[in-house]
């Protein structure tokens, strides 16, 4: 008995020792097979993409497949290659019982994940899936400090040459539309009023809706463009703004106009935050400073050719046809479609350049990053006369991602995955939002909203205002001119030539022809008409005040009855009256050429600025630059005081221009250092929605004080801009640093 109870001891002891064995063995192999797989598809990756640079060897736009390492590997040393382990820079760093089968990104489970079962499989699972996220955090700031570093080096190697001379041009055109489409409303205006019948809250309206557009355009843009690449984002950015461009110089009402230039500055508005940050990317430390605001530049060539465009083709109205009485086109539907060529012409040059590498690095796209950085490299050696320099470049560090996939299955119906992936999106874009306010950011973040909302709210304030002041003291030197009549008595008498900024009382018209004339700012007060006849008359600005008009017929004029205030009507009639807008006012070409005039002068003035400012943004610094500009441009603004003429107004325009620029180019550059690039257009597009809501606040507040005192005006702006220098002062230099 005692034999055969240690026979059974020793067999249930063999028989645990073998299923412990067992288990061991099981988890080993299940290992190795894991790691044979990685290796196999690592294998086979490398094998397809060296089928893909045999294949691609002569392409010019990407210069062939990677060079070869000492023993022929793609990636530095081989080691994604050869490494036994089979791991990943990804992966690097965590144990084997943390790796993440690749599968579990697209919902695969493992291949022994079915025999696992129970709570603590689906624990651990849940664990390896869900991380410590400020450990993740961790990790991706240090990764994008490794890289930031190594990405300076590679621009280093690639040099500045022929591809960046192309983006500029490229990219430019971009700015040129963001530029064009500051001035468009306001050159149209005069004209579109007669058509569209205008009021006066209606043109205000009108001219406000553009930066409203621009301010949401900015920061949805920006925000996208972080998260499906600046390129693309600017391509769909610009789709929206020549579409809706195009189709405003069709529509025919006030309310389709008005969301058609709504639409097309929501387009326009991702522009000045995708371009810089888009350029910046391909620029290198000592040359970005320079270029970006070289780039500026642009900007004014925009405005440049709105005014061209607008002074050859708005005043010549011959430019037109009609169909019936319900649809015309007339030459400022022209201008309108020519200032929407700009942006077509932008879309159709950037089709043509790649994304940004630093973007696709950014997100965890090596090989597409490192194929860019070659053409760049080889892009800028054959254009310099050394074919024959190999890019030496073989592995760049990426970035660990922490992006949350949720798939529906194969079942699930199409708009249900497009619901998930754009929640998905706006989650990312708005957590990205928040990013910017984070504790890392957040004081840099303030400061540079106050900068920007005080340099816009005086800049544009002020260019606005500019114009209103000269319109004001061109009225004001017209009523000047006024010619005054009284007691008059005028009988028998046909007036067929033009009346023109005449005041008539107590005036006595009897048996008086008004035939096939125009009147302009014509007054006639407490005056008696009998016996008379108005026939094919046109008006503006021209009242009847406390008349009486006896047997008088009025055939074919626009003297309707709200031009007659106060007045008696005895055996009078109106027959046939004349179909159209019910104008106040109307400005005449040599206004309009005035108006064009001061507008090209004010934006060729920012010329000096822009050289100055490129020139020296790397020598001595943003801050420098800022905060200079700054200061001169807030003491600039108290010789306003002594504007009292209109080529006074316009040389101290054209003064406040060239200088503030700088400080614009130098709040740029600024912008794009200050944050890091899986942050910057979301950051910069932030930034310029603010501006353009400072702008529609400037300018409501700059122009209601027209005509009424010049200290309020004065005041504010050069407030706002000493606050923004001394805050500029606050922040810190990025010169000499590498792009986070």
């Amino acid at each position: 008995m005692d034999d055969d109870g240690r026979y059974r001891d020793g067999r249930s002891d063999f028989v645990r020792g073998a299923k412990d064995i067992a288990k061991v063995a099981k988890k080993q192999v299940g290992k190795k097979m894991g790691r044979g797989a990685d290796k196999v598809a690592d294998e086979y990756t490398k094998r397809s993409y060296k089928r893909f640079e045999e294949e691609d060897d002569d392409d010019d736009d990407y210069g062939g497949g990677a060079p070869s390492g000492g023993d022929g590997g793609y990636y530095r040393n081989d080691s994604r290659a050869n490494d036994d382990e089979g791991h990943s820079d990804s992966t690097e760093g965590h144990d084997e019982d943390d790796e993440i089968y690749e599968g579990e990104y697209q919902g695969i489970p493992r291949a022994d994940s079915g025999k696992a079962g129970g709570a603590d499989g689906a624990a651990d699972a849940q664990a390896r899936q869900f991380r410590d996220l400020a450990a993740c955090e961790a990790e991706r700031r240090k990764d994008q400090d490794e890289l930031a570093q190594q990405y300076e080096a590679i621009l280093q190697e690639c040099g500045h040459g022929k591809f960046q001379w192309t983006l500029y041009f490229v990219l430019g055109l971009a700015l040129m539309a963001d530029g064009v489409e500051i001035f468009v409303v306001g050159f149209v205006l005069p004209s579109a009023e007669k058509d569209m019948c205008l009021s006066e809250p209606n043109k205000g309206m009108l001219g406000l809706i553009v930066y409203l557009g621009m301010m949401v355009g900015a920061f949805v843009w920006g925000g996208l463009a972080d998260r499906i690449g600046r390129r693309q984002t600017l391509l769909i950015s610009l789709s929206i703004n020549s579409v809706f461009a195009f189709f405003s110089s069709f529509v025919q009402g006030y309310v389709s106009f008005l969301f058609c230039r709504l639409a097309s500055g929501v387009g326009i508005g991702g522009s000045i935050p995708i371009v810089f940050s888009y350029y910046s990317e391909f620029l290198a430390q000592e040359k970005r400073g320079e270029h970006l605001s070289w780039l500026c530049m642009f900007w004014m060539i925009g405005g440049i050719y709105a005014s061209a465009m607008a002074w050859a083709i708005i005043p010549h109205y011959g430019w037109s046809f009609q169909m019936g009485s319900a649809y015309q086109f007339h030459s400022w539907r022209v201008f309108v479609l020519v200032c929407a060529l700009p942006s077509v012409a932008a879309i159709s040059a950037l089709t043509t350049m790649p994304e940004s590498p630093r973007f696709y690095l950014e997100n965890g796209k090596h090989d597409e990053a490192w194929m860019i950085l070659k053409q760049v490299h080889d892009t800028n050696m054959r254009a310099k006369g050394y074919p024959e320099r190999v890019f030496s470049v073989t592995t760049i560090k990426t970035v660990k991602q922490m992006d949350d996939l949720v798939t529906l299955g194969d079942g699930a119906a199409w708009h249900q995955k497009w619901r998930i992936k754009l929640t998905t999106l706006f989650h990312q874009v708005w957590h990205n939002f928040q990013a910017v306010f984070s504790p890392e950011y957040r004081r840099t973040t303030y400061m540079m909203m106050a900068v920007w909302f005080s340099m816009s709210f005086s800049y544009y304030g002020l260019t606005v205002w500019f114009p209103d002041m000269i319109k004001y003291l061109q009225k004001q030197e017209y009523a000047s001119r006024t010619k005054f009549f009284a007691k008059e008595k005028v009988e028998h008498v046909t007036f067929n030539f033009t009346l023109e900024n005449q005041v008539h009382r107590q005036g006595e018209y009897f048996n008086d022809k008004f035939m096939n004339l125009k009147m302009r700012s014509m007054v006639f007060e407490d005056s008696l008409f009998e016996e008379c006849y108005f026939e094919d008359i046109t008006s503006s600005n021209t009242f009847f005040k406390n008349c009486t008009f006896i047997a008088t017929l009025f055939y074919n004029t626009d003297l309707f009855k709200y031009r007659l205030v106060n007045s008696k009507l005895i055996n009078s009639t109106f027959v046939h009256n004349k179909e159209g807008c019910l104008l106040s006012d109307v400005s005449d070409e040599n206004n309009a050429y005035m108006v064009y005039f001061v507008s090209f002068l004010g934006t060729l003035a920012v010329l000096p600025g822009n050289i100055v400012s490129a020139l020296l943004m790397d020598k001595i610094g943003r801050l420098r630059m800022l905060a200079g500009s700054s200061v001169i441009s807030c003491v600039s603004c108290f010789f306003l005081s002594f504007g009292n003429s209109e080529s006074a107004m316009i040389a101290l325009l054209c003064l406040f221009g060239g200088i503030s620029i700088a400080s614009w180019n130098a709040l740029d550059v600024l912008t794009v250092e200050l944050y890091p690039s899986d942050k910057r257009t979301t950051a910069f597009g932030f930034l310029n929605a603010l501006c353009k809501l400072a702008a529609v606040l400037g300018i409501s507040i700059f122009t209601s004080f027209v005509g009424i005192t010049k200290a309020v005006p004065i005041l504010f702006a050069s407030g706002a801009l000493a606050a923004g220098s001394f805050l500029a002062l606050k922040l810190p230099e990025t010169r000499g640093q590498v792009l986070k």
